[in-house]
């Protein structure tokens, strides 16, 4: 028996959940819901408890980088990839997260799908989902964290879609499949220049400190390999995680099941392309240029994002915004080298964005699938351990102490203040975006559990959600109040348990401008309490406009329409996607590929072959007229046809030799 039998067998943990979908698959059909039950929280209940042990294994073998070669996979000259599974700092908080979070929303959504047709459909592809979400984390080299990254994109496509019978949930389903294959596209123009300069796609070979201390650092504004590969794979996070100008996928995913968006478009599948940045950071340190850019796009994407979630009034297209908008933050810090901080927000964010979700859904689970806060209000009263979870979440989002998003924020925003390319920008948007947060949010709040009702309430049985559902709501918020306090020694000028964790992995690579000696502990503390007095003035802002004034909301709208209304509209970017992208493609292929190219080109040359046979045929067809004296003339007339090439073609063929010579 090995000395640490669940990293000898690391293959079990995504195992698991793909034995639980295949189950589901060929025979939750015939089965009634508790035996599909069984069959997806077992087999992700054990993932986590088989990715507990683990952890526990590695921790106990002294944290050092555990990776084995199960089987090679590819082969092709000097180069291998293998189905090579690795754990290491990096690792362990993302299965933890992916297999944890992940569980207790399989156990909400028995309660949430109860009623839903395709019952063992849906926790199929959710299983699936969780499979390949783990193989992506798990993975020790480009090629099978690739197969992870494709396989989350088709089991979002399938979950996104699940209501296809509804035009825009199908309709969602191939915009998310189509967006992500731009950025793919860029993902595997990047692997490729990276096998091409350095014959390999292993990590452990890749990153290899020796290896890497070779490494030209290439300087800003120069486009060398290393930063245009760079720039390749964070096309393809882009993509993933919903970042300027790819992002457009995500608002409408929330077509899809809560469930759905509260796992794969909140705390897991989104974050993907963070990871992927934090796994590549030693690369992206040698690229500053690929940093700013990642920097600047995040911060972009976080103000903008923000910006359109203070008007939206369906409250999961507010929350699938406060999601692009919070991936902005961890690019953010990952494009000033704070990887650590990225990946401490990445946690801290799965613990209240889904939250957030589930508890949305369980808002319109009350509401009888009304998803519109405008025919919500007071539900307070009616919905308390909803409303209490959610405000918890919300709390946690916004940025106040001691709750899990002031931390990660924090640690976000100091960094970014700290940084010496266009810090104190980064740092002033950032924090402007964390004011409109805390006002977006409170705002979601106020309308759907405050005031008075605004639905018929003779109509609409507002009802508590089953145990299912509020038990892991419960679980998530103790999680969202205590989820950030591995750091709270800091602020008492003791250590940093989350950096010292991750240490092993950034360690020399991660930017530390937050430690020089210009930033001191009270300089920290100052820009703490600058963080929470802006989100406490979003939340001023909000409680005045929607609780003591809410007539005056309604004002403002007014006196600010063309801003508003370019908000409501989301700056018209699908609009504008439209008709520079979409419509002329559709012109193209209806035009040039289809009409020109296909009926007229392909269809015309075989269908006009078709009708030259048949003009032949019809013509000679009248010979055949059953008159044997026509009959004795044509065969007389075929017999000197005969005798004339016969006698003619050896004098034809010597006159053109000689012509010819």
């Amino acid at each position: 028996m090995p000395a640490h039998p669940m990293l000898a067998y690391l293959w079990i943990i995504p195992l698991l959940p793909l034995l639980g979908s295949a189950i589901n698959g060929l025979f939750g059909a015939k089965w009634p819901n508790k035996f599909v039950n069984l069959a997806a929280i077992g087999s992700t209940g054990l993932s986590f408890l088989c990715a507990l042990e683990a952890v526990r294994e590695f921790l106990d073998s002294g944290q050092v980088l555990f990776r084995k070669e199960f089987f090679t996979w590819i082969t092709a000259g000097d180069f291998r990839a293998g189905f090579d599974l690795q754990v290491d700092q990096l690792t362990v908080v993302m299965v933890l997260v992916v297999t944890g979070v992940g569980w207790l929303i399989h156990i909400y959504a028995t309660g949430y799908m109860a009623h839903e047709g395709g019952y063992y459909r849906f926790f199929s592809y959710l299983n699936l989902f969780m499979f390949f979400m783990l193989i992506l984390v798990l993975a020790a080299n480009y090629v099978l964290l690739f197969v992870g990254w494709e396989g989350v994109g088709l089991s979002s496509y399938l979950l996104i879609g699940f209501y296809f019978v509804k035009k825009s949930a199908s309709d969602a389903g191939k915009k998310a499949f189509i967006v992500n294959r731009i950025g793919d596209f860029g993902f595997m123009l990047g692997m490729f220049l990276l096998f091409r300069a350095f014959r390999t796609l292993d990590f452990q070979t890749l990153f290899d400190a020796q290896h890497a201390a070779g490494w030209p650092v290439e300087a800003y504004g120069q486009f060398g390999t290393i930063t245009i590969a760079c720039l390749l794979l964070f096309m393809g996070a882009t993509g993933k995680s919903a970042q300027l100008p790819l992002y457009v996928w995500l608002p409408d995913a929330m077509e899809g099941p809560t469930p759905v968006s509260a796992l794969i478009h909140a705390a897991t599948m989104v974050t993907a392309g963070v990871y992927v940045v934090a796994r590549s950071h030693i690369l992206f340190t040698h690229a500053p240029t690929a940093m700013l850019v990642v920097a600047i796009v995040g911060c972009a994407t976080a103000f903008f994002a923000a910006t359109i979630g203070l008007v939206q009034t369906d409250i999961k297209k507010v929350l699938a915004y406060s999601t692009v908008s919070q991936l902005g933050y961890m690019f953010l810090a990952c494009g000033v080298g704070a990887f650590t901080a990225g990946i401490f927000h990445l946690m801290t964010h799965a613990f209240f964005k889904a939250l957030l979700f589930l508890a949305a859904g369980s808002v319109i689970h009350a509401m009888g699938g009304e998803q519109e806060m405008s025919k919500m209000g007071g539900l307070s009263k009616k919905v308390r351990w909803t409303y209490a979870t959610m405000f918890i979440a919300t709390l946690a989002i916004a940025g106040i102490p001691p709750f899990a998003g002031f931390f990660s924020k924090d640690a976000i925003l100091f960094s970014s203040f700290q940084s010496p390319t266009g810090g104190r920008v980064l740092y002033a948007f950032g924090l402007l975006t964390a004011l409109l947060t805390a006002f977006y949010m409170f705002r979601l709040i106020f309308l759907t559990f405050s005031g008075k009702p605004r639905y018929d309430e003779k109509k609409v049985h507002v009802h508590e959600s089953p145990w299912s559902m509020l038990g892991p709501l419960v679980v998530l918020a103790i999680l969202s109040v205590i989820g950030g306090w591995f750091v709270l020694p800091t602020f008492f000028q003791g250590p940093d348990y989350f950096a010292n964790f991750l240490g092993p992995v950034f360690g020399g690579h991660e930017s530390m401008e937050a430690a020089t000696e210009a930033a001191t502990h009270q300089f920290e503390l100052i820009l703490a309490g600058v963080a929470v007095a802006a989100a406490l003035i979003g939340l001023a802002v909000a409680y005045w406009l929607y609780i003591k004034r809410p007539s005056k909301a309604d004002d403002l709208a007014k006196s600010m329409k063309p801003a508003y209304t370019t908000l409501l509209n989301k700056y018209y970017v699908d609009e504008l996607y439209a008709a520079a992208v979409v419509r002329p493609l559709l012109w193209l292929s209806t035009n040039a590929f289809w009409k020109a190219t296909d009926v007229a080109g392909i269809d015309g040359t075989v269908n006009g072959i078709a009708h030259g046979a048949r003009a032949i045929g019809d013509g000679v067809r009248h010979s055949q007229s059953g008159n044997t004296r026509s009959y004795a003339v044509w065969v007389v007339v075929g017999a000197i046809v005969v005798l004339a090439v016969i006698f003619f073609w050896p004098v034809a063929s010597k006159t053109a030799l000689g012509f010819v010579r």
